[in-house]
């Protein structure tokens, strides 16, 4: 498909709302999914941590 213009090209011959739309879904999602990611990583993180002092206080 070849376009002549850039809103030629944006446009999408007609199609432009599906294919922009599923581009920003995707994008949310994935952007999402790293935030999601990192605050569980956090999370586990800081429940090792509580367990590491609870063992050592556990041993004296």
């Amino acid at each position: 498909m070849t376009w002549n213009s850039t809103s030629e090209f944006f446009a999408m011959g007609g199609y432009a709302l599906y294919v922009w739309g599923s581009f920003g879904v995707a994008a949310i999602l994935m952007t999402a999914e790293l935030l999601i990611v990192g605050a569980r990583r956090r999370a586990a993180l800081v429940e090792l941590r509580r367990e590491i002092v609870a063992r050592r206080g556990e041993n004296r």
